[in-house]
């Protein structure tokens, strides 16, 4: 019995002898494959990418409604009513600009142009930045001061009315 064994172990042993020597000569070279997100999108989606919405936006919080892509949208209509007498020339309220050609104001005799920065979704005056023009020339601080009074002042109104609501 102690012979077979013995005999076995010897077996054993030289069959491992045999294979460690075989693996020693070969070099393995690492196996190239597809990210994971290369897979989905070429499998799951056709190529056509992943969608931009899922079923699961329906739980995540909505935007304040008080804005308008990245500005309040209290101080943008009160900049367009306040300065109703101004031609609008263009608006973007992403970047929240608003250019407006030369116009007087009712019972003044000076023509002015204005160029309004609405840059934050707060209403602060900080979020708010009124520039005048006459023809001859820059406006008086003054004057774009009580601009900028004005539709902050407006902005409050419409603010107080639509949470009334």
């Amino acid at each position: 019995m102690e012979y077979k064994r013995f005999a076995k172990a010897c077996a054993l042993i030289a069959v491992a002898a045999g294979l460690a020597a075989c693996s020693q000569n070969e070099t393995r070279q690492p196996v190239q494959t597809q990210s994971a997100d290369a897979l989905m999108e070429a499998d799951v989606y056709d190529g056509r990418g992943a969608p931009d919405s899922t079923i699961w936006d329906i739980f995540k919080a909505r935007p304040d409604a008080g804005q308008i892509g990245a500005v309040n949208k209290y101080i943008w209509t009160a900049s367009l009513q306040v300065l109703d007498f101004l031609p609008v020339e263009s608006v973007d309220p992403f970047t929240g600009v608003i250019t407006t050609g030369f116009g007087t104001p009712p019972g003044g005799g000076t023509a002015y142009r204005a160029t309004i920065l609405v840059s934050d979704p707060a209403l602060d005056a900080r979020s708010l930045n009124v520039s005048l023009q006459t023809r001859s020339g820059p406006a008086s601080a003054s004057a774009v001061h009580a601009v900028e009074d004005a539709i902050l002042t407006r902005a409050r109104q419409l603010r107080a009315v639509d949470s009334k609501i």
